[in-house]
């Protein structure tokens, strides 16, 4: 080897040994100045065909363009959405792995006794992204026009209806408990995997009735398959202006909407929470999107992190008086 030569492998050597020897806040650095630098997974806890599924695959679409990378979704159904989340608690906090995050995730930390997680401590929640009403239906041809038919029906066979819920702790599941408690009515609680399962469920006709997420019901409803007998919000939805609220039924006191937002693991650095947050922002701003979602019952309605990490805290409260009223343990 020449002296030139010498000096050039020296010179790059000792170049290669300077980088590795960078200190490890160093290098965290570089690697959050160039996120992302390959695709991005995000888990959704639910079934395909689900509303988080749906509301995820649009905004996916929507998001991977400002970003630079392709944000690929990755089903990781049952328990509730505790399979997705155990894994997503444990994944490496790089920005590459998000979570649909959703009003389950808080409630399973009072339903299961060992959910595998903590909705609070493992994860940094970044946004809320959306917000879909509950609705009641049943099917079209089940004999039951209004909420008065099937709390008749019930009351006359007590226990003998079965309803079906997205699974156990679900709105879809502590709902009705709810409005079971307050029409005085019994029914037989049948969970499946998601909300998709429990309308194919009713469907069916393996189940009278059910409160799916009105994203995933919706299109049933269109089409003449399933009846709508009520909302259970706060106020009408735009998209069935004709079916009332509980509340305007007579039903005090039972306001569900279902929410989804966007989580990654605690501990994902600041500046890349940002640039997601940034992302998610500007797509929830895009006519499109919102077209989209609103075309499937869902609602654009971005909240902070400040915010939507406290409606955790909320949402775990109300399932604790929920399950209190209804006379459910923990499992």
């Amino acid at each position: 080897m020449c002296f030139t030569d010498r000096r050039r492998f020296l010179g790059t050597a000792s170049a290669a040994l300077a980088a590795f020897a960078l200190p490890a806040a160093s290098r965290a650095r570089a690697a959050t100045a160039s996120w992302p630098e390959r695709p991005i997974k995000w888990v959704v806890p639910y079934l395909a065909g689900t509303g988080p599924d749906i509301t995820a695959r649009v905004l996916a679409e929507a998001v991977g363009p400002l970003l630079g990378q392709p944000v690929v979704i990755e089903n990781k159904g049952g328990a509730g959405g505790n399979i997705g989340a155990r894994l997503v608690a444990r994944a490496p906090a790089d920005g590459y792995t998000w979570i649909y995050s959703a009003a389950p995730m808080a409630a399973n930390m009072r339903m299961y006794r060992s959910p595998g997680y903590d909705a609070l401590k493992d994860f940094r929640h970044i946004m809320r992204l959306t917000t879909s009403d509950i609705v009641l239906v049943v099917h079209a041809d089940a004999g039951i026009a209004s909420l008065s038919d099937l709390a008749a029906k019930a009351r006359a066979q007590p226990g003998k209806l079965d309803y079906a819920s997205g699974g156990v702790g679900t709105p879809s599941h502590l709902g009705v408990e709810l409005l079971l408690s307050a029409l005085g009515a019994q029914a037989t609680h049948v969970p499946y995997k998601g909300a998709s399962e429990l309308v194919n469920a009713i469907l069916g006709r393996q189940v009278v009735f059910g409160t799916p997420i009105l994203s995933v019901a919706y299109p049933q409803i269109q089409a003449g398959k399933l009846r709508a007998l009520a909302i259970a919000g706060a106020r009408r939805n735009p998209s069935l202006p004709e079916v009332p609220t509980l509340a305007e039924l007579g039903v005090k006191g039972v306001e569900l909407t279902s929410w989804g937002g966007i989580s990654v693991p605690a501990g994902t650095p600041d500046a890349i929470a940002e640039r997601i947050r940034v992302a998610f922002e500007k797509a929830l701003a895009q006519p499109a999107v919102q077209a989209t979602l609103a075309e499937n019952g869902g609602l654009a309605s971005p909240q902070g992190a400040v915010d939507y990490t406290r409606g955790f805290t909320q949402e775990m409260a109300l399932t604790e008086a929920m399950m209190k009223q209804a006379g459910l343990q923990p499992q």
